[in-house]
C-alpha cells in the first residue's frame, strides 16, 4: 500500500513536471512569435535593397550595410528644417504630455477611488469610452481643436492625450487598494490633501503610473495628427521620417531604418517600466 502511494505521488510529480515542461515550450513559442517581428524590423534595416525585395524573402541579412542608416540622415539633413527641430519637438511634446497626463489621471482617479462621491456613473462612462477606437474620435477633435483655434500650434499633440480614459481606469483601481485609515492618520497628522496625494498616495501606486507612462509615452512618440498641423517646424519626428521615405520604392532601405531609429526610445521606456506592468494589470483586474 505504501508503494502504490509513493507510485502515485511519483506520478502526480511526474505529471508536474511534464506539464511544467509543457507550458515552458508553449511560453517560449509565444515570446518567439512575439519578438519575431522586432527583430525581423532590426534584420531589415540592415539589408540592402536586392535583398528587400528578394523573393522568397530571407528572414537574416547576408550583405549587411549601414548606407540604409547614411541615406535616411542625409535624406532628413536636406530637408528644409534640420533635424534636431524634428528631434526636439518629438522629444519635448512626448516628455510634456506623459507627465501632464500621469498627472491628471492620477489627481482625477483620486477622489473616485478614496471618497464617496456621487460620480459613479461618471466612471462607468469613462469605462464606456475604452470601447471606442481612436479611430473614431479623430473628426471630433479635429472640430474641437479648430474651434479653439489649436490648429497647427503644438497644443494639437498634447490636449487630446490628456483625457486618456485608460489612464483614469488603471490609477483609480490601483487606488483603491490604499487603505483609508492610512489616509485619515496623514490628516489626522495635519497634513494637507496634496500632501496626502504626492507623498503617500503616489508612491502607494507607482507600478499604475509607471504603466500609465509607458503607454502614454508609446501613443504620443507615434501619433500623427492628420490635417491639424501644416507648419514644418511644429512637425515631429516621425512625421518627417514619412515625407522622406514617400518616394517610393527606392527609399525602402531608409523606411526600414526609420522604424528602428523610432522603435529605439520606445523599447528604453518599456526596459524602464516593464517591472511594473504585471503587478499594475493584476491589481486593476485587466489581466483577469
Amino acid at each position: 500500500m505504501r508503494k502504490l502511494f509513493r507510485f502515485k505521488r511519483l506520478r502526480r510529480g511526474g505529471r508536474s513536471r511534464v506539464g511544467n515542461a509543457a507550458l515552458f515550450v508553449v511560453m517560449i513559442a509565444l515570446s518567439v512569435l512575439m519578438i519575431a517581428p522586432l527583430v525581423y524590423s532590426v534584420i531589415n534595416s540592415f539589408k540592402p535593397l536586392d535583398e528587400l525585395f528578394a523573393y522568397p524573402p530571407r528572414f537574416f541579412v547576408v550583405r549587411p550595410t549601414m548606407e540604409n542608416y547614411s541615406m535616411l540622415f542625409k535624406l532628413v539633413a536636406n530637408m528644409r528644417v534640420p533635424f534636431s527641430r524634428y528631434l526636439f519637438n518629438s522629444a519635448f511634446i512626448t516628455a510634456l504630455t506623459t507627465v501632464a497626463s500621469v498627472v491628471i489621471a492620477s489627481m482625477a482617479a483620486y477622489p473616485l477611488a478614496k471618497y464617496k462621491l456621487r460620480l459613479g456613473w461618471l466612471f462607468d462612462l469613462v469605462v464606456l469610452t475604452l470601447l471606442f477606437n481612436g479611430t473614431v474620435l479623430a473628426l471630433p477633435q479635429y472640430v474641437i481643436m479648430a474651434r479653439l483655434h489649436l490648429i497647427n500650434t503644438m497644443l494639437v499633440y498634447i490636449i487630446p492625450n490628456l483625457a486618456a480614459p485608460l489612464g483614469l481606469f488603471l490609477m483609480k483601481q490601483f487606488m483603491e487598494r490604499i487603505p483609508m485609515p492610512l489616509i485619515e492618520s496623514a490628516r489626522i497628522d495635519g497634513a494637507t490633501q496634496f500632501q496626502i496625494f504626492f507623498r503617500i498616495v503616489m508612491p502607494q501606486v507607482k507600478p499604475a503610473w509607471m504603466t500609465l507612462t509607458l503607454f502614454t509615452f508609446q501613443s504620443v512618440w507615434a501619433q500623427q495628427p492628420l490635417n491639424m498641423v501644416f507648419d514644418e517646424n511644429l512637425k515631429l519626428l516621425n512625421m518627417a521620417f514619412t515625407n522622406v521615405i514617400a518616394a517610393g520604392i527606392s527609399r525602402m532601405g531608409p523606411s526600414m531604418a526609420s522604424a528602428v531609429v523610432l522603435m529605439l526610445p520606445l523599447i528604453v521606456v518599456f526596459l524602464v517600466t516593464q517591472s511594473n506592468v504585471i503587478e499594475t494589470m493584476s491589481a486593476s483586474g485587466i489581466k483577469e
